[in-house]
Formats: C-alpha cells, sequence, structure tokens
C-alpha cells in the first residue's frame, strides 16, 4: 500500500478542511481499489498536489498513464467532464473516470486516470518569463476556444455569489482596502450579465502546464468553469511577481494574454478585478483582514491606464 506523503497530509489539515485526515486515513486502500478497478501496476514514487495525490502507473496494455485521486468536491467535480470536452487539445487527456464512496471521509473519491506527462519539468522552470507566458497563452487560446459543456459550473452563478457575499465580507476588510474592493465589486456588477460560454481552465499558472511526449506543453488540473476567457488571465499575472517595475510588467504581461487571446481590453480589465475580488473574499472568509498586496498592484496598474 501506498504511503500518503507527510507534505499532503499537512496540506488537507490546513486548506481541505472538508476532507481532512479522513481523507487522508482513506487515500492508501482507495488508490488499492482504483488499481484493481482499472488493472494498473504503479510506476514510480507518489506525487501530489494541494489535496490531489497522483501516482504514475502502467495499464495491462503496457501504457504509461497517471493515476490521479481527490475528494469529489464543489471546485473539482467538473474536471472530467472539461478533459473531455477538451479531448486533449492544449491539456492533458482523460482516458478514464470513476467516482466512488470512500470508507470513512463524507466525500465520494474521485479518480481520473490521465495520459502521462513529465512530472519533472514544469513551465515555471522556462527561464524567459515572456517566453512561459507566450507558452501559455498559446495553450489557453486553444482551451478557451472550446464551448462550455452542460454540468459545469458558471461564471454566471459565481459572480452573483461574490455580488451576494460582499456585504458582509467587507465588513472584515481594513478600511484602507475598502476602496479597491469597491472598485472590484463595481467592476463585477457591471459585467454580470455577460458572463461568456467559453470552457474555462480557472487555475493555469506556469507550475500547471507539464512537458509531454505529444506535445512539447500541455496544461494539468483544471478547475474547469464556464465563462468569459478575461476570468482567466490573474493566476498568470501573479506569476514570478516582480518587486520593480510593477506596472510596466502587468501591463506588459496583460496585453501579451489578451492579444494572444483576442480579447476585449475593458471587459478583460473587468473580469481580472473580478478574480480580485473572488480571492480578496476568500481571504477574508478565512479571517484576513488585509488584501494581498500583489493583487492591489496588479488592480491598480490595469486601472492605471
Amino acid at each position: 500500500m501506498i504511503e500518503v506523503p507527510a507534505e499532503l497530509a499537512a496540506y488537507h489539515l490546513k486548506y481541505a478542511h472538508d476532507s481532512g485526515p479522513e481523507w487522508t486515513a482513506d487515500l492508501p486502500a482507495l488508490v488499492e481499489t482504483f488499481l484493481d478497478l482499472w488493472e494498473l501496476r504503479p510506476d514510480g514514487g507518489v506525487m501530489h498536489g494541494v489535496v490531489s495525490l497522483v501516482l504514475p502507473v502502467v495499464r495491462a496494455d503496457g501504457t504509461r498513464a497517471a493515476l490521479k485521486l481527490q475528494p469529489a468536491t464543489e471546485e473539482n467535480i467538473g474536471e472530467g467532464a472539461g478533459l473531455r470536452a477538451w479531448a486533449g487539445d492544449g491539456i492533458v487527456h482523460l482516458l478514464d473516470e470513476a467516482t466512488l464512496p470512500a470508507p470513512t471521509s463524507p466525500h465520494l473519491a474521485n479518480a481520473l486516470l490521465l495520459e502521462r506527462l513529465d512530472g519533472d519539468r514544469f513551465l515555471e522552470e522556462v527561464p524567459d518569463t515572456t517566453k512561459a507566458l507566450e507558452i501559455l497563452t498559446g495553450l489557453l487560446a486553444r482551451l478557451v476556444a472550446h464551448p462550455g459543456p452542460e454540468g459545469v459550473r458558471t461564471l454566471a452563478d459565481i459572480a452573483a455569489d461574490m455580488l451576494e457575499e460582499v456585504p458582509e465580507q467587507f465588513r472584515k476588510a481594513h478600511p484602507d482596502d475598502l476602496p479597491w474592493l469597491e472598485r472590484c465589486a463595481a467592476a463585477v456588477r457591471e459585467l454580470v450579465g455577460e458572463p461568456g460560454d467559453r470552457l474555462l481552465h480557472w487555475d493555469l499558472h506556469l507550475s500547471n502546464v507539464l512537458a509531454a511526449e505529444r506535445e512539447p506543453w500541455l496544461a494539468i488540473d483544471p478547475k474547469p468553469l464556464v465563462g468569459d476567457p478575461g476570468f482567466e488571465l490573474l493566476p498568470a499575472l501573479r506569476d514570478r511577481f516582480p518587486s520593480t517595475d510593477v506596472r510596466k510588467t502587468v501591463l506588459h504581461r496583460f496585453d501579451l494574454m489578451v492579444d494572444g487571446l483576442g480579447l476585449d481590453r475593458d471587459r478583460a480589465v473587468g473580469w481580472t478585478l473580478g478574480r480580485v475580488l473572488q480571492d480578496s473574499l476568500w481571504d477574508l472568509e478565512d479571517g484576513e483582514s488585509r488584501i494581498s498586496p500583489d493583487e492591489i498592484a496588479i488592480a491598480e496598474a490595469l486601472l492605471s491606464r
């Protein structure tokens, strides 16, 4: 049986409050269950994200693959549907999917059998940030070319939920941050009626792109969402955040992505502010009182034109 990495168990306690130690305890038996179900044999050491466990495997026909196991939560339950819709276009192929009860965790166990990528080579390691961002933008353009399928969460619902939370959460914010939060909320109010219909990754940054055999680079770990591609930009804008020339750097990256994706610039600004609002609401809900200074700097740069 596999051993759950200590770092993954710590992440479960810190971030996955609704799964936590029960999920950690269930993981070894669940891995065995899915290995048997799909006739897989382990083929390398255990890897992990913040919640998911990933195990390199070999199928009965000799095909190399990767078993990804995660609790079925609102955040990730649409991953299989999104991967099926993309069908490997700029992103890892989904080979199979199954969801089964966990022995003690309140969540179902969602298992994805994925195309094997190079888990040791991330786009984050490309030293030229502009080159890396061009590669990421090219992948993102392919992903958002797909219409959103049925059954995937929508930006319309996410945006409406954010605006509903604003009065309560803003009471927790530091007074100095409230003007920025209000501007972000105003941007969402202006756009909420036109949420878009594209299939979004929702978490595409340099560490969520891996080297592959089928193509040089492929995206991984989506949190599929149907909406406007402008809602996709913030994670990449935060990568390798500069300590100097912040405005110039942010605008260069923003322009590169907007041009590469063919987006309306004003809508992209508005939905990026919406993403800042989303992150800030999450932080306030978790007990923080200040907005991330990097995200304030991004908002300030985008609104400076």
